[in-house]
């Protein structure tokens, strides 16, 4: 059982006509998705590969039934595609846009506070249910594989990266989801550690981090308090120097806040395994299975 997503999601790709959004649509549709519309503003009428488009996410929604939307808006109107996409009752939201304002995510936020919308990213690889049950993303198909491991991460090629050795170790997954790694996000590492340990399918989850922000030690605390299943961490930038951006724009350092060390110390301090390379998850993943089955 996957977490969001199911083979009965129907979604919406709001900017299908571009390339890469209609790239990525077929990408979602190759793999198992049902991509039921599309949505470019002055192009309703018009299909991409069999896929009809309408002007608005509203009209998108009644005409298709489509519950969930794909972002591929550039950066100045991200904000607004997914809020037309919350205001039209879509559940899950998926942006993949990246330089999403941080203002513009202010508004996002307070907006969706009092709605049931489910919103991954901005700047995020998306979501995938493994078994071509579906994906809503850029995630590379071929590295995945069905299985018993929750993946949540803040980073979209390690992501691929530590699925590709956990694949190869023979450890499948159930569902893998980018959060993104922007100051402010619209799902977090709790959100999904929460689902991943109501998921009956879901044996052990493998969390992703990297440097700046508190997330990870948040995320830390939920995991004492919260969980019984076993979590394996690794946090990326732990050679990061102070102060200086790295990859996302939330990956950033400011004297003791933020730092691999703080972050891999709040997981120690609670009895969570930190591989110290990506290589080395398949390995703790291994152990960590084999001492709740013992």
């Amino acid at each position: 059982m996957a977490i969001w997503l199911t083979k009965e999601t129907r979604l919406v790709v709001q900017g299908i006509t571009g390339k890469e959004g209609k790239f990525h649509a077929l990408g979602c549709r190759d793999y198992g998705t049902r991509v039921v519309a599309g949505v470019t503003p002055g192009k309703g009428g018009e299909t991409v590969e069999g896929i009809p488009v309408f002007d608005s996410v509203e009209e998108a929604r009644q005409a298709t039934g489509a519950n969930a939307s794909m972002v591929f808006v550039p950066p100045p109107f991200a904000a607004d595609a997914i809020l037309e996409s919350a205001d039209a009752g879509i559940e899950l939201i998926v942006a993949i846009t990246e330089g999403v304002p941080v203002n513009d995510m202010l508004r996002v936020k307070a907006f969706l506070a009092d709605r049931k919308v489910r919103l991954i990213g901005p700047n995020c690889p998306g979501i995938i249910a493994p078994g071509k049950k579906a994906k809503v993303g850029i995630l590379p198909t071929s590295v995945f594989k069905p299985g018993s491991i929750g993946v949540v991460s803040r980073s979209g090629t390690l992501t691929y990266e530590v699925v590709f050795q956990l694949t190869r170790n023979g450890f499948g997954q159930s569902t893998c989801v980018g959060i993104g790694g922007d100051p402010l996000i619209g799902t977090d590492f709790i959100d999904a550690l929460d689902a991943f340990e109501k998921d009956p399918e879901t044996e052990a989850v493998v969390l992703i981090g990297e440097i700046g922000g508190t997330d990870e030690q948040e995320a830390a605390e939920f995991i004492a308090g919260r969980m019984k299943k076993p979590v394996v961490a690794f946090i990326a930038g732990q050679t990061a120097p102070e102060g200086k951006r790295m990859g996302h724009a939330g990956a950033i350092v400011s004297g003791s806040s933020g730092t691999a060390k703080e972050k891999i110390d709040a997981f120690a301090k609670i009895g969570v395994p930190v591989a110290p390379v990506p290589s080395d998850i398949s390995r703790l993943v291994r152990q960590v299975i084999g001492s709740r089955k013992s």
